[in-house]
């Protein structure tokens, strides 16, 4: 199972702004920059962490991002569910036609259930080394 660059980006801001101190703002040309993804994408995956309640925008001059909630709150499985579809398969009758006697779908269910709540043990904190500081891998 691989998810997709939305939820790894999403993700990733998440742990970026995790790293910096307290009420410091990031700018989205900073989180750019240091993983090497499309500002244009980022603009998109920080709106969507904003609607989801995870961060907080700040714009103008001096604006930027930063957590709106601290990261022990947020965990891992719950980000996930929320940002990744997760639809393993196409099971519609007018695509697959054995669908009915078919009981894949059952069990790729279960599976993704038991991956997504192997992840909801983790937080945002836990996945973090707090004695690593990040820097630029340029």
């Amino acid at each position: 199972m691989q998810l997709s660059s939305f939820t790894d980006y999403s993700i990733r801001v998440l742990l970026y702004l995790s790293t910096v101190n307290g009420d410091q703002l990031v700018s989205i040309a900073d989180i750019s920059h240091y993983f090497k993804i499309s500002k244009n994408h980022l603009v998109k995956v920080v709106y969507n962490l904003s609607k989801l309640g995870y961060v907080e925008t700040k714009q103008g001059k001096n604006g930027g991002i930063k957590l709106k909630i601290e990261k022990k709150q947020i965990n891992i499985g719950t980000v996930v569910r929320q940002i990744e579809p997760l639809n393993l398969l196409n099971c519609s009758l007018s695509f697959c036609h054995i669908s009915p006697a078919c009981r894949l779908k059952y069990y790729l269910s279960d599976a993704k259930e038991a991956f997504l709540k192997e992840l909801e043990k983790y937080t945002i904190e836990d996945i973090v080394d707090p004695n690593i500081q990040l820097t630029n891998f340029n």
